[in-house]
């Protein structure tokens, strides 16, 4: 088989894969088997469902619609879903084919125009196609007299004689016959629904393959059932009718829907989940009534109907935003989505929209930070005093009686971001030490607008200093003035705060610093998009030459690393969406990565965990592009990749709850070697696993950098120790 013809057959494998995976939210290919398995259960509504498939698809194709979203059968599981609900209900005659291929088109049409309709407002149109689709048929084909209703899915035996003889009987009968409580029978049957099978074997083997696909959907799926029959049991509604009437699917994909998949799994989303039950029973009975005097059946339409009000109320939202978190990127995992925000909150949750850098070059201590004593009080209280120290912390030389005896006074200052100059003082003079200048309290100052809404100021400047002008444009790190002891400033110091509006004196707002090293005790501390504290010795990263040049990967270039005679070809590229990562050409696996001036991280890995390239994504899962002697930098790997599955699996199941786990990174800056031509940087960084404060694994590694890139990597799992050369 050509390439062509193999990444074509590939394509049209995943479409119709992920068609039926999408009916549950899902991208896995096992679960998605599965499911086709379970829609064989009557031979002939599986080859409708098949049919319906291949036809929206194709026609998708042959539009010219986006193949990404054929691929992930966005277009596909609606017209499935119409193809099953039909071909239970019929017998399978050439005129009912005909039919199929005829609403399958229509589906996909409807598809196409609630994506554009629903899309504009960020919200799904889930399973609306099929409702629609459906519909017209089951009206329609009242009057055609060449369709012929079919008994097949009411009698069970017959149909698990057609699919596997005795065998299969018996153990179904055993299966029935089995103490199961009735609820359980009903969530079994409710479930087989979903894909119009009306039995418990088929809802078994779907329970099965919900788990294997998602531990949290399958818990959602029994709260919002089980909430559901409390709620019947509390209203003292005929809970028989979640039975025979087999709408209790309604409940199920509500939950999972929003438990796990629009909703980031937490207790709150939880909690929501219950909540939403009565709103689902309530909308169900209600358009029941109306739709038995067309002779239709309410299908999905009260899942659907609660879930896109609910994920449209969220929007107006004002507060509380942190409570309930909407998915931004669906991950097709309610794990993933779990873990990968509970790592992002944990990583860059206070990452500021602007990168803001400390105004100044070189180390710089905090002499009044957020809610000072001093002048940082009520709706001024987000701001910054700096000031620069000696090694015996004080301020000045001398007897500190002249401005020009701070060592601070005269520094430069910088602009901490990007942006336009909207506002500036430059005339009022500097005070004699010990003075203040209460009519002109914040001195000359400088206010930079980096945003919308989003300004920062530098006061108590030294008169005539400025060299910028208002309009002007100013890069990050440029020199826009010179630190004085104008304004309200008995000794010179340096103000800095951030604000919503573009005057001098404006009220403050807390913002974080993107990223800024503190010296303690002679040791180093990195930190990313945080506040610094009071009496902290701050400093913006320093750029090192030799790690900008090991990480510095562009798309296009490619790294090869012998390992045992074996040589490991790494490609950089990037997707359509400009996102970055390295592909080992030997294993098939990705690690997706960010690369900034001043620091170089992993964001994702996909592929086996016992290749190099795994090895070295939990390497340099994040690196600060400097050098400072034992600096240490922490962070936390997502859970997705803790190496026990078992584990894993009992955490899936309570992290919408508690988290016990821990992936614990550790990058240590260990030794620079400038003294040779060939210069070298030492890191040494280590990946550790466990449950609370026990550990089940923990892997060491050591990665030397030079002029030509990371030229040496070391990876000890505690088993063996595998050495990787730069060739």
């Amino acid at each position: 088989m050509n390439p062509l013809s193999k990444t074509t057959a590939n394509q049209v494998a995943d479409s119709l894969l992920n068609s039926y995976g999408q009916v549950f939210f899902s991208r896995n290919k096992v679960f998605a088997v599965i499911l086709i398995v379970v829609s064989f259960f009557d031979m002939y509504t599986g080859i409708a469902g098949l049919a319906a498939v291949f036809t929206a698809n194709g026609a998708a194709l042959l539009m010219g619609m986006n193949r990404e979203k054929i691929r992930t059968g966005a277009y596909g599981f609606n017209a499935l879903m119409v193809g099953l609900g039909i071909g239970i209900n019929y017998q399978p005659t050439p005129e009912f084919y005909l039919i199929l291929v005829s609403i399958s088109l229509l589906t996909l049409f409807i598809t196409l125009g609630l994506e554009g309709v629903l899309g504009k407002y960020g919200l799904p149109y889930l399973s609306i196609p099929f409702l629609f689709g459906i519909w017209f048929v089951i009206i329609a084909t009242k009057g055609y007299s060449e369709l012929t209703v079919s008994e097949r899915g009411v009698y069970y035996l017959n149909d698990m004689y057609a699919i596997g003889g005795m065998p299969m009987v018996r153990l179904y009968e055993w299966f029935n016959n089995l103490g199961m409580p009735e609820t359980l029978r009903i969530y079994f049957k409710s479930l087989s629904a979903i894909l119009f099978q009306y039995h418990l074997f088929a809802g078994l083997l779907l329970a099965v393959g919900l788990i294997y696909y998602s531990r949290i959907a399958f818990l959602m799926s029994l709260i919002g059932f089980y909430s559901a029959f409390a709620f019947y049991k509390i209203i003292g509604a005929n809970i028989s009718e979640l039975n025979y009437s087999y709408i209790g699917f309604n409940y199920i994909l509500t939950a999972i829907a929003v438990g796990g998949f629009f909703i980031v799994p937490s207790k709150r989303a939880t909690m929501w989940v219950i909540f939403l039950t009565p709103l689902v029973a309530i909308t169900l009975n209600g358009t029941a009534f109306v739709f038995v005097n067309f002779g239709l059946s309410v299908y999905s339409l009260p899942f659907n109907l609660i879930v896109i009000l609910f994920l449209y109320v969220l929007k107006f939202r004002e507060r509380h935003l942190d409570k309930l978190t909407p998915v931004l990127i669906p991950l097709y995992s309610p794990e993933k989505n779990a873990y990968g925000h509970t790592s992002y909150m944990k990583r860059f949750g206070t990452l500021p929209w602007f990168s803001v850098k400390l105004p100044f070059w070189g180390e710089w201590k905090i002499t009044q930070s957020h809610d000072g004593e001093i002048t940082h009080r009520e709706e001024w209280r987000h701001a910054f005093d700096f000031e620069i120290v000696d090694d015996e912390g004080k301020t000045y030389e001398g007897e500190g009686l002249h401005a020009e005896d701070y060592y601070c006074f005269g520094k430069p200052v910088t602009a901490s971001a990007d942006g336009v100059i909207e506002e500036i003082e430059n005339e009022v003079a500097d005070n004699a030490v010990g003075d203040i200048n209460m009519e002109k309290n914040w001195g000359n100052s400088i206010v930079i607008k980096h945003g919308d809404h989003f300004y920062s100021q530098v006061s108590h400047l030294k008169k005539g200093s400025l060299t910028i002008a208002v309009g002007q444009t100013v890069k990050q790190g440029e020199k826009i003035a010179l630190c004085g002891n104008s304004g309200r400033s008995p000794y010179p110091h340096l103000h800095l705060q951030f604000q919503a509006t573009p005057f001098i004196g404006s009220h403050t707002l807390s913002y974080p610093f993107s990223s800024y090293v503190v010296r303690e005790n002679g040791n180093f501390e990195y930190n990313t998009a945080r506040i610094p504290n009071n009496k902290q010795l701050v400093s913006n990263a320093v750029p090192d030459i030799t790690l900008q040049h090991a990480f510095h990967l562009i798309p296009g270039a490619t790294l090869q690393y012998i390992v045992n005679d074996e040589i490991f070809v790494w490609e950089v590229e990037s997707d359509p969406y400009n996102n970055t990562y390295i592909q080992c050409t030997n294993t098939g696996s990705r690690a997706w990565f960010k690369s900034g001036v001043d620091v170089f991280y992993f964001t994702g890995y996909e592929g086996k965990k016992d290749t190099l390239l795994y090895y070295f994504y939990l390497a340099a899962f994040k690196v600060s592009i400097s050098f400072y002697k034992k600096l240490e930098l922490s962070d936390q790997y997502p859970l997705t990749i803790f190496p026990n599955r078992w584990i894993q699996g009992i955490q899936d199941f309570a992290i919408p709850f508690v988290k016990f786990l821990r992936a614990d990174y550790l990058l240590v800056y260990d030794q620079l070697d400038d003294q040779s031509t060939n210069r070298k940087v030492v890191l040494r960084s280590s990946a550790t696993f466990g449950v609370g404060q026990s550990i089940r694994q923990q892997y060491q590694f050591k990665m030397e950098c030079s002029a030509r890139g990371l030229v040496r990597f070391e990876v000890n799992t505690g088993k063996n120790v595998i050495i990787a050369e730069k060739q």
